[in-house]
């Protein structure tokens, strides 16, 4: 848990996604994923937690839908959204929030 919080407390926005193995739309993500982070860079940091293996984690913002995506800068949550989300989408997020 005190590495989630070294994460998401730096400067660069932090894309976090929120999933399960067993999560059929969870599965569509690695690809958005991998086209955010290929367009963008060193802008944002992405990275995916395993709700059933990090249940104090996720029970501490609230996920209660798979997957979920949350950006967090600085230590605070800026957005979230449960359900798949285009590369589109979260890019707009990302250089909103940036």
């Amino acid at each position: 848990m005190s590495k989630f919080q070294e994460i998401i407390s730096g400067d660069t926005p932090v894309l976090v996604d929120f999933y399960a193995v067993w999560c059929g739309p969870c599965k569509m993500m690695p690809p958005i994923l991998k086209e955010v982070k290929d367009k963008m860079g060193d802008a944002v940091r992405i990275i995916k937690i395993d709700v059933d293996k990090n249940q104090k984690l996720s029970a501490q913002y609230g996920i209660r839908s798979i997957p979920t995506i949350m950006l967090f800068k600085n230590g605070q949550a800026l957005w979230q959204q449960a359900g798949v989300a285009s590369a589109d989408q979260l890019q707009k997020v990302i250089k909103t929030h940036s």
